[in-house]
């Protein structure tokens, strides 16, 4: 079967092979066909290694498909049904499952460790081969737990489930969720990819009076504007609206999805004094964020990390489809570029230079 691999973390290109295959099928398992993957920038992070990940391995954790076959005691699935990867899935019995926080899960993360793929060509010994997030999508076919597969209504594109899968519920679940945004605040999304232009249409829905979209790149910004957005500035200008937007208070809520300290203190300086910032990027281990304890205390701001969108995973796919169904959150739109997974590496460098918001690998 045809998988795009990285052998070494810190290449920066992924090598499309024939001679992969899906491994540990068995009970509790399912095999799925891929159908469709989103390239997420988390992906980018694991090649790079500031999402620590076993190498080599498969990048891939925003897709859909349909079942293959079951396992042993997997019950609610059969061969065929369409179904999109949830890279986090709940337990159901751990102490964070049982409070209700099933997005803090650790059950997901132990199947990082473990290979569900084996290279066995090139008339060398099979070698173990990883899959990102212990799924993998950017593979024909791949094998995960039972409940890392959710089933999808035939309505939905799997285009549009991937999407669901990881940027939109992150997104959503961060505006939604987590933030919860008031009506009639003001509102900034620091890095408007995929992730952050769904926390846009989030506070959206949440009626948002002010969203202030804020990118580097000019294309994102434009786009923002037709996701919810009220305003799109340059980095540089966002001191300037501010000013203007909240006379230099600052915002009531502000959603940093870079992952990197230097946003993320930019996005404290912008946020009110009692307003939230909500830490939506996923950054890397050794980059701290620098708080003074005196202005910890004053600022009385509220720091909000957003784990896969703050909330139950299940109830956020459902919220999703539902809002898609209803036409009050766009993300057919999210989708700016369609490659094969032979072009994969087309699709890295979109997502590198900004030029796509999201990026569909058709399998």
């Amino acid at each position: 079967m045809r998988a795009a691999v990285l052998h070494e973390t810190g290449q920066d290109k992924l090598e499309v092979l024939d001679d992969i295959e899906a491994v540990g099928f068995g009970p509790g398992k399912v095999k799925i066909r891929v159908r469709a993957t989103g390239l997420c920038h988390s992906d980018l992070s694991a090649m790079s290694g500031v999402l620590p990940q076993p190498a080599p391995f498969i990048p891939g954790h925003e897709g859909a498909g349909e079942i293959i076959d079951v396992g042993d005691g997997v019950t609610g699935m059969r061969a065929g049904d369409r179904v999109l990867l949830c890279w986090l899935p709940a337990c159901g019995s751990c102490a964070a499952c049982k409070r209700g926080q099933t997005q803090l899960c650790l059950a997901g993360f132990m199947n990082a460790g473990t290979p569900n793929f084996k290279r066995s060509g090139s008339g060398a010994a099979p070698s173990d081969v990883f899959g990102f997030a212990g799924t993998g999508t950017f593979a024909e076919e791949m094998v995960v737990e039972a409940g890392c597969a959710v089933p999808i209504p035939d309505d939905v594109p799997f285009d549009i489930a991937a999407l669901i899968g990881c940027g939109v519920t992150t997104g959503l679940g961060a505006a939604i969720n987590t933030a919860d945004v008031a009506a009639g605040s003001s509102v900034a999304v620091i890095g408007c990819g995929g992730v952050g232009i769904s926390a846009i249409q989030g506070a959206r829905l949440k009626g948002a009076a002010e969203i202030v979209a804020v990118d580097p790149v000019e294309s994102r910004r434009e786009a923002a504007l037709s996701f919810g957005a009220t305003e799109a500035v340059a980095p540089d200008a966002l001191a300037d609206a501010k000013q203007r937007i909240t006379a230099g208070e600052g915002f009531d809520y502000v959603f940093e999805v870079v992952g990197k300290s230097a946003t993320a203190r930019t996005a404290y300086e912008t946020t009110r004094r009692g307003g939230t910032l909500c830490v939506v990027g996923a950054g890397a281990m050794d980059d701290f964020l620098q708080l003074n304890m005196f202005e910890l205390f004053f600022d009385e701001k509220r720091i909000l990390p957003s784990m896969y969108g703050g909330g139950d995973m299940l109830t956020s796919y459902e919220r999703a489809i539902a809002l898609w169904r209803a036409g009050r959150i766009d993300l057919a739109g999210l989708i700016t570029h369609r490659v094969r997974l032979t072009e994969i590496n087309d699709a890295l460098a979109q997502m590198r230079t900004g030029e796509a918001l999201r990026t569909c690998i058709e399998i």
